[in-house]
């Protein structure tokens, strides 16, 4: 936490063009604060000269003079030199139009006397009086920051309202070559997050005043604004690492305290399992595993492509997964062990496999596939980018209108399904996800496409009242998915060892025991993107599993390791297709060091 320091000392600063009928008015409601005020005269008429000449005759009132308008950034820069010329510590930027609230001026003081390291700005409440092109201009250019920061950390950069530290702002404006317009406001904000000054923001509340003056042109403004937004999100690009490794530092020092509290108890609590060492951690179960992309890294990637298309996005994918492959440890050592044995299988088959398989491409390959399970949830594919293989066998599903399980699996693109649901108006697919590992997903989902939460089916384990719920979705001629690759998140001694790429592996009993349990067809269903091809497109196919699983009582053990063995060896076959589309970032063949999960059992 940082502290208060005891040479705090504040200064306002008001840049000031053609205001004269309302400047003194700003300058009187300061009073009550008995701090300096800097007026900064941006080269303005006659008449706002004479006011401001008459307000710099009071005492703590200084003016500085700009012979040429210079533009609000220019003023407000002109303004930071001067204050930093008298010592002040900090500058409290208000606009002369009297638009900002005074009311919440103690707040924002308060704010940065206690975070004087920062820089504090106002986040606008807007009443009916704004107008609604600049409302909607001002979510654009929020898109343009959050891309330019990859970060969501500054939530509006265009509020006159705000504390700079001058001598962090100072270097800044040094630094760079920063506009002096109404661009000024946003870039200021940018570049000192690029330097690494933290940005926090408190609400305040903003009137358009009946007959105000505004100086915002709409074509030369909005131009130099576009401009600065090009420049901005290029210069952006080689700081990407900086950037992200900021973020993930930024989490850390966020969870400390928690982690450190936590820590303590479980020393406190559970001493006997002090024995654990690092080795521990690649053993852990897939799901106690914090992905290390966020929601936030999802949403700005998606802001990209949505913006930017999909060329640009990835140019800055590729750069983004270079710098997970050389700070991602375990998802690289997964990676790599994964390949290696898939090498190995396929040398001692004779099977030639590309030659592009290393750790890199494999992250980069999930990096593409995450942007295709966005825009297949935004709705952005069609049938277009499909090849169906089994196009007899999904004709018969669509076709006898009957409930059907769905297995899937972590290889390639499951939601591609969802393309094809569109043509067919009268499916409804329901996938079955578990909340323990979904739920950041799911909010990126609910995010992108509000209507995407109606196919989801959260659950924490499989009980009777989800095989109740699902048998009802069957009956009424409803798909379900499952995956079929991932060990219980609850329940992981409930696997079955099946062969997969000439090792033994587990897989879980769920799926397989729940189609059973639904007495439904099931089918294989599996989405490849085509890297062969520039534009997006995808091989989905689809291929009959079984007309009912019957996992007999007496033979129930040795049905059920029939039926996974039979799962796994298509997934190999389908694996080795496109070997790259294999996300399952941990020590596959081998089940985690966790305590006895059946002690969870109900």
């Amino acid at each position: 936490m940082e502290h208060q320091v005891s040479s705090y000392s504040a200064c306002f600063l008001i840049p000031c063009y053609n205001h004269g009928s309302t400047i003194a008015q700003v300058a009187d409601s300061l009073a009550t604060f008995s701090l300096p005020i800097v007026l900064v005269d941006d080269g303005s008429n006659q008449a706002t000269k004479a006011a401001l000449c008459s307000l710099a005759t009071q005492e703590n009132i200084h003016l500085v003079t700009l012979e040429a308008n210079q533009g609000k950034g220019g003023a407000v820069m002109a303004g930071i030199k001067a204050i930093e010329q008298m010592g002040c510590s900090h500058a409290i930027q208000i606009d002369a139009d009297g638009q900002h609230d005074i009311s919440a001026l103690p707040k924002l003081i308060e704010q940065s006397k206690a975070l004087p390291h920062k820089l504090i700005s106002g986040r606008p409440i807007y009443d009916d009086s704004v107008p609604k092109s600049r409302l909607y201009g001002r979510y654009i250019t929020h898109i343009w920051v959050w891309i330019e920061t990859l970060s969501f950390t500054i939530k509006d950069s265009m509020c006159g309202f705000r504390v700079y530290p001058v001598k962090a702002t100072s270097a800044t404006l040094t630094k760079y070559r920063i506009g002096k317009r109404m661009d000024f406001d946003t870039e200021i904000l940018v570049r000192m997050f690029w330097e690494g000054i933290d940005i926090d923001f408190i609400e305040t509340r903003v009137v358009y005043p009946e007959g105000g003056i505004s100086h915002f042109d709409a074509l030369h403004d909005n131009i130099k604004i576009s401009q600065m937004h090009t420049k901005l999100f290029f210069n952006m690009l080689p700081r990407i690492p900086k950037l992200i490794a900021r973020h993930f530092r930024s989490q850390d020092s966020a969870k400390a305290a928690h982690d450190r509290l936590v820590q303590s108890n479980a020393n406190a609590n559970n001493s006997n399992r002090n024995d654990f060492n690092e080795a521990s951690d690649n053993q852990n179960h897939w799901s106690k595993r914090k992905e290390r992309g966020t929601v936030l890294g999802i949403k700005l990637l998606l802001g990209i492509y949505s913006l930017l298309g999909r060329k640009v996005f990835n140019v800055i994918l590729s750069l983004v997964m270079r710098y997970y492959h050389l700070t991602g440890k375990h998802a690289k050592q997964a990676s790599q062990h994964y390949l290696e044995t898939l090498t190995h299988y396929a040398e001692t088959q004779n099977i030639t496999l590309p030659s592009n398989l290393g750790s890199y491409q494999h992250l980069l390959s999930f990096g593409h596939t995450l942007l295709d399970k966005l825009a297949a949830w935004k709705g952005d594919f069609s049938l277009k980018n499909l090849t169906i293989h089994g196009q007899d066998v999904f004709d018969g599903i669509i076709r006898n209108k009957q409930g059907v399980v769905l297995l899937g699996s972590h290889l390639g693109n499951i939601e591609l399904c969802r393309a094809l649901s569109r043509r067919h108006k009268h499916i409804k697919i329901n996938a079955l996800v578990f909340t323990e590992h979904a739920e950041q997903f799911n909010r990126v989902m609910k995010a992108v496409n509000p209507c995407s939460e109606l196919n989801l089916i959260q659950v924490s384990s499989i009980g009777p009242d989800v095989a109740i719920l699902l048998e009802q979705k069957i009956e009424q001629g409803e798909w379900i998915v499952i995956v079929g690759d991932r060990t219980s998140t609850s329940k992981e001694s409930r696997s079955v060892w099946a062969d997969f790429l000439g090792q033994p592996a587990p897989f879980p009993q769920g799926p397989f025991v729940l189609a059973s349990i639904l007495k439904a067809p099931v089918y294989l269903l599996f989405g490849l993107r085509d890297d062969n091809r520039k534009d997006p497109h995808f091989n989905v196919y689809f291929e009959h599993f079984s007309d009912k699983i019957e996992l007999p009582r007496k033979e129930r053990q040795t049905a059920l390791q029939r039926t996974v063995q039979q799962y796994a060896q298509r997934l190999e076959h389908y694996t080795l297709k496109a070997p790259l589309q294999w996300y399952n970032f941990f020590n596959f063949w081998t089940l985690s060091n966790q305590q006895d999960d059946r002690k969870n059992e109900k």
